[in-house]
């Protein structure tokens, strides 16, 4: 496997925790899409060719641990988490959760994404007073996000401490997006990691009352994810407080960076935010309820998210330690060694991808058969297999929706010409957030 000299490793090993996006680039140009890192008992294998990783997400889920050494998100979101879970463990978490990212529950939870998007648009158009000013939306995304999950995870009741979520997460995210010698485990107190700790505490007390009170108050059709996990009765309280934790954080952080991507990118390509206006207000008409159909009829909105999420899917990097050896390439990868695909490679591939670096929805647009054969193995934002995102119908559905709601009520314009760079390792979001003209239609 191709490696870069033991000198440059350690300056590549130290970005590629903090702006990995940029490093990954500069690493296929040098040494290929499948190249290795470190030595010893610290090794890793970073995969970014599309039939590599397909290779990889074929494999059996006992050739891979997640629960592995480097893995510094149990630290926060819970030992029993099912993305930190192996075996049958995992099997168990993960199975009873995805009975609540059902077709009908998502489709029930169109109307009040699109609620929420309305809710805070106002807010935004109120502080315009008829004018135009520069913002910056992420905050707006993040918001209109967290109320959905919060709302969807918990109920209509905990809308009102949504923002509370929110802040208890802040902080706990900035941990996680901090170089790795910070976060070396140790009980000090007045620590980042002794804060972090009191955050999840809280946390852990709010949603242990939610659970309580959804125990008390069985329900015969849930319609939220913690009914879900209670009328399925497989998981305990702890395992369900784990997986509530995961899903928030995972929930509404990764897609409101995704969110900003899409208004980044979409205030930067010629006649696309009117299309998108225009097909808002020939689908989404005022008054009218959006549904299913609705959705489906969001084509615009629909290839804009996924062309974003190519270009910019929300982790740049996902890692799982070899269980066993492997071979993955052609390359063979001893056990223990970290294997990190990447989905912002992929989706760069310019073996897949025509003009691989230039933002085109209509690349999605009657797609021939050998495109759209590539795409399937190239297009890969939310992993694939056993172990890919638990929500990722949700995310594209947030995402489709909340860009055609914007697109219908305000317009954008960018600031600047050139694009801002990627920064994170946990979640791939634009340094300075989506700052962009702000005006109502």
């Amino acid at each position: 496997m191709p490696k870069p000299p033991m000198r440059k490793q350690v300056g590549y090993l130290k970005r590629l925790f903090t702006e990995p996006q940029p490093v990954l680039d500069e690493l296929r140009r040098e040494y290929g899409p499948v190249v290795g890192l470190g030595a010893g008992p610290v090794r890793a294998a970073i995969v970014g060719d599309p039939t590599a990783m397909r290779e990889l997400f074929a494999m059996p889920l006992g050739s891979f641990r997640w629960g592995h050494k480097f893995n510094v998100l149990g630290f926060f979101v819970g030992d029993e988490s099912m993305i930190v879970s192996d075996g049958d463990d995992h099997k168990r978490r993960r199975s009873s959760v995805q009975g609540a990212f059902g077709r009908r529950h998502l489709n029930g939870w169109i109307p009040m994404i699109t609620a929420e998007a309305d809710a805070a648009i106002d807010r935004v158009v109120a502080s315009l007073d008829g004018g135009t000013k520069t913002m910056d939306l992420y905050p707006l995304g993040r918001s209109i996000l967290l109320h959905v999950m919060v709302r969807s995870l918990l109920g209509d009741q905990m809308a009102s401490q949504a923002d509370q979520f929110g802040a208890l997460f802040q902080r706990p995210q900035n941990y996680l997006e901090a170089p790795a010698f910070k976060q070396a485990p140790h009980r000090l107190p007045f620590t980042a990691r002794s804060r972090v700790r009191a955050d999840r505490r809280e946390l852990d007390r709010i949603i242990d009352g939610e659970i309580a009170f959804a125990r008390a108050n069985p329900v015969e059709e849930p319609t939220t994810i913690l009914q879900t996990l209670v009328r399925d009765a497989t998981l305990s309280d702890a395992e369900m407080r784990d997986q509530l934790i995961t899903l928030v954080g995972a929930g509404y952080d990764t897609t409101s960076s995704s969110l900003a991507w899409t208004l980044v990118c979409a205030a930067r390509a010629p006649g696309l935010w009117d299309a998108l206006a225009a097909e808002a207000d020939a689908v989404l008409p005022a008054g009218a309820t959006p549904d299913e159909t609705t959705l489906a009829s969001l084509d615009l909105a629909g290839r804009t998210m996924r062309e974003t999420l190519r270009l910019h899917p929300a982790g740049a990097i996902a890692p799982r330690e070899a269980a066993v050896d492997i071979t993955v390439g052609g390359y063979d990868i001893p056990k223990g060694t970290l294997v990190m695909w990447s989905a912002h490679l992929a989706g760069r591939d310019p073996a897949a991808w025509p003009a691989a670096l230039t933002f085109d929805p209509d690349r999605f647009r009657d797609p021939s058969s050998e495109q759209k054969a590539l795409a399937d193995i190239s297009w890969v934002p939310f992993g694939r297999g056993a172990r890919n995102c638990i929500g990722f119908a949700l995310a594209q559905m947030e995402m489709t929706l909340i860009t055609s709601r914007l697109a219908q009520r305000l317009r954008i314009e960018a600031v600047s010409s050139a694009k801002p760079r990627p920064v994170g390792m946990v979640v791939n979001r634009p340094v300075g957030g989506a700052t962009l003209k702000v005006s109502a239609r």
